[in-house]
């Protein structure tokens, strides 16, 4: 390699080993493209290996690049071609031709393991993860117990993440996740709904999970980000499927996705609908220390949803290297929440001093809708050489009314009645641009820009009955404006050999946040500009062990709901509100990754250190017997923490795959001059054994442990679940029947402790166990597939 072109790197930043290969005269050369056979990815890091057909001894050896590609020689021509890769079936090939003293084979696949005992190829049957230089693919399969999954759901099996029974998302045990949809924000996973309400199952082709983005990524999301890969069928001529589902507590659904592919367009769509209900048991206490009067309550509320969806798109091939897609998707959601709770007053002796009950009947609807027009052209030189430029636009409403009761069961009289009204409207609108050109074999830069805005209006109302009329409440009601804008641009230039790999990069993202509080006419105006280096590196040390080492600093930025100061009164006695003033949380993140194979056992496992500033935690007061919860910006946060993703195959019938995560975090700060420093620990295990029965019949159970962990203000309790799922295959897959049962113990709670010199608080929270059996169909030349219709 030329002297100046690495003093030119040095200067850069981007360290790298050259290989001291060199060309022998008369050498054969190999190259290809390593795929997966379900998805039809490349394979990166996949180890090919030549090995002489008289003596086996290994002749030549290398590894799949980023793209799976690869390029191999020896000067012997009587070998064979040996491909493998952890959790997928060693490939052999003997039967080339050499041309020209090459082998070009061309695109070459690779089968899962867990697919090569099958009579017939079904696409995805068992989820599995690949690794990749900044991202690790989780390609989302035909898992057992999925029968009946949301698209929240699914992420609670993706590998690093856990999802709790409100809905709240954690990567590696933080709370910054930022989600996509096909690599952009979106109104399907926009946590100003339900989060994820209208994504199922069989939508879903792969997640990414990005604990250390690189500059390509918005800066969003201090803990990571997942971005959720929708399934678009290719095959061409009429291909399609049709599900059922049913369930308990009342889970009924149906779904139909169809496709239409030609030489020159690919029609698809995917529709659906269904009831159900959900309902979960809650309970609290409030105990003031300083007049020792006690709230407490229990009770059990429901949420019962009607819901329809319908996704329309087309790819247009306006030749070899031009393609147009249009795509659009509208759902409608419509809620039914009655809910019914028990108070009870003591006061400082533990006597009763009243009782009564507050029931709730909330009615909603809610219309999302989306459009996305993407362009992509590829250049005549590189298929890999693309521009690709996207608008997509965005709607999500609400308009719900409340009506609260409240009725004295003994003691003094508490009848209090309330209702409420909100008209929340959210616009989004993102523009991008994405430009990547492979420079060499070895060198790839890429650039790009991104442009999001973030509108929302929400009108709240709450309305107190006095005197035979509904008065409002001018100190709960207000109207809350929010509007965002954030515009980043980026570049990264990457190089990879055959055991190095490198990327580096740099995003600069200026964000201008405005809040206004239309009663009140309190203003909060942020105006700043942050810059965001990241750097990715890998080393192959030899065919079963491989590194990876990231560095990224990120941004979390205040949410809607973090700034709302107006949230909700279910339970009056208890209210989650947010802070205007807010601050964004910066994070950065490093972590370094070794990917190593034992026997027939394939493991993953990190090291990881984040340091976070101006941590956004909620913190409980209590005021008039009622505690609030608010966030607000309490000092940092060091968390270093090691996980582990592992699987074994150790027989034809038997797959066991296994995650653990452990962290040890430091915080520090203080609030109203109040101390919170302390550290603590957390950790979280999942196992899960797939066996595979007589009569193509499919056994699934899996376990999850969650560890309680110490908060600022006291403590969250541990949990442990178990989910089972039953498969029976018919017609060669074509049909399948399954059955699942989701938190079979009724065991997966939301248990929180605060305890401060003031009160104490402690609530608790479940749901139900869920039962659902579930029939699909596939025709044309598509397959089986899952659609569930589940939301939160």
């Amino acid at each position: 390699m030329p002297s100046y072109l690495k003093f030119t790197l040095f200067l850069l930043g981007f360290i790298f080993i050259s290989t001291d290969a060199f060309a022998q005269p008369k050498s054969i050369e190999v190259t290809g493209v390593l795929k997966e056979m379900e998805t039809k990815q490349a394979l990166p890091y996949a180890t090919v290996v030549l090995k002489s057909l008289d003596t086996t001894e290994v002749l030549s050896g290398t590894t799949t690049d980023e793209k799976g590609k690869f390029n191999l020689a020896t000067h012997i021509k009587d070998f064979l071609i040996e491909i493998s890769f952890m959790g997928y079936t060693t490939k052999y090939i003997s039967d080339f031709e050499i041309v020209d003293w090459k082998v070009d084979l061309g695109d070459v696949t690779l089968e899962s393991e867990g697919q090569s005992f099958d009579e017939v190829e079904i696409r995805g049957e068992v989820s599995k993860t690949v690794f990749k230089l900044d991202k690790r693919v989780f390609n989302v399969g035909k898992d057992l117990s999925s029968t009946g999954m949301s698209g929240l759901e699914v992420l609670d099996n993706v590998p690093s993440v856990n999802v709790g029974i409100d809905g709240d998302i954690t990567l590696r045990g933080g709370a910054g996740v930022q989600i996509l949809i096909n690599g952009k924000p979106s109104v399907l996973a926009d946590e100003s709904g339900n989060a994820l309400g209208t994504i199922t199952a069989d939508m879903i082709e792969s997640v990414e999970v990005i604990t250390n983005a690189s500059a390509k990524y918005e800066a969003s999301g201090t803990a990571g980000i997942l971005n959720i890969i929708l399934k678009k069928e290719e095959k061409k001529g009429w291909n399609g499927s049709v599900t059922a589902n049913t369930g308990y507590p009342d889970n009924h659904s149906i779904g139909l996705s169809l496709n239409r592919r030609t030489e020159k367009f690919n029609l698809f769509t995917q529709l659906g609908g269904g009831y159900r209900k959900q309902p979960r048991f809650s309970e609290s206490r409030n105990f003031n220390k300083i007049t020792e009067e006690t709230i407490l309550s229990e009770g059990e509320n429901y949420r019962n949803e009607k819901f329809f969806n319908i996704t329309l798109g087309t790819d247009y091939h306006i030749n070899d290297y031009n393609v147009i897609t249009l795509s659009g998707n509208y759902a409608l959601e419509m809620e039914d929440q009655p809910s019914e709770t028990d108070f009870s007053y003591l006061d400082s002796n533990g006597d009763l001093v009243s009782s009564w009950t507050r029931t709730e009947v909330t009615d909603a609807i809610n219309p999302k809708w989306q459009y996305d027009l993407n362009y992509k052209k590829q250049f005549r030189n590189n298929k890999e050489h693309t521009l690709q430029l996207s608008a997509l636009g965005s709607f999500f409403g609400k308009d719900q009314s409340s009506q609260f009761t409240s009725r004295t069961n003994a003691g003094l009289e508490e009848n209090r009645d309330q209702r409420t009204a909100t008209n929340f409207n959210k616009v989004d609108y993102t523009f991008k641009a994405d430009y990547m050109n492979p420079i060499t074999d070895a060198f790839t830069l890429e650039l790009g820009s991104q442009y999001v805005i973030n509108n929302v209006g929400n009108d709240f109302m709450v309305e107190d009955y006095v005197v035979d009329e509904y008065v409002v409440d001018q100190n709960q009601t207000n109207d809350f404006e929010y509007e965002q804008n954030v515009l980043g641009i980026y570049s990264t230039l990457a190089y990879e050999s055959e055991k190095w790999g490198v990327k580096g990069g740099l995003r600069v993202e200026n964000t201008e946040l405005n809040t206004f509080l239309v009663n009140t006419e309190e203003e909060n105006n942020q105006n700043f500009t942050d810059f965001f280096p990241t750097l990715h590196t890998s080393y192959k040390v030899s065919d079963k062990l491989s590194f990876q080492a990231g560095y990224s600093k990120r941004i979390y930025r205040p949410r809607l709901w973090d700034l709302n100061p107006f949230f909700n009164i279910s339970n009056n006695y208890n209210i989650r509100a947010g802070n205007p003033n807010l601050l964004s949380e910066y994070t950065d993140s490093y972590e370094i990754t070794s990917i190593y194979r034992i026997g027939k056992a394939s493991f993953s496992s990190s090291l990881y250190h984040q340091y976070t500033t101006d941590v956004i935690e909620r913190v409980s007061t209590i005021e008039n017997n009622t505690v609030y919860s608010r966030p607000y910006n309490v000092g940092t946060n060091s968390k270093i923490g090691f996980e582990t993703n592992g699987k074994y195959i150790p027989t034809k019938w038997l797959t066991v795959n296994a995650d653990f995560n452990f962290n040890y975090f430091d915080r520090k700060g203080t609030f109203e001059n109040q101390n919170f420093d302390f550290s603590g620990s957390q950790w979280s295990a999942r196992l899960t054994p797939k066996f595979k029965l007589k009569y193509d019949v499919d056994l699934e159970l899996t376990g999850r442990y969650q560890s309680g962990y110490e908060t600022v203000q006291g403590e969250t309790s541990a949990y442990a679940t178990l989910d089972i799922g039953v498969r029976k295959k018919i017609l060669k897959g074509k049909v399948m029947l399954n059955l699942s049962v989701r938190d079979l113990f009724q065991s997966r709670i939301r248990e929180h402790f605060v305890s401060q010199e003031t009160f104490e608080n402690y609530s608790y929270g479940v749901r139900s166990r869920q039962i659902a059996f579930g029939v699909s169909y596939g025709f044309g030349k598509g397959e089986a597939m899952n659609y569930s219709g589940r939301r939160r």
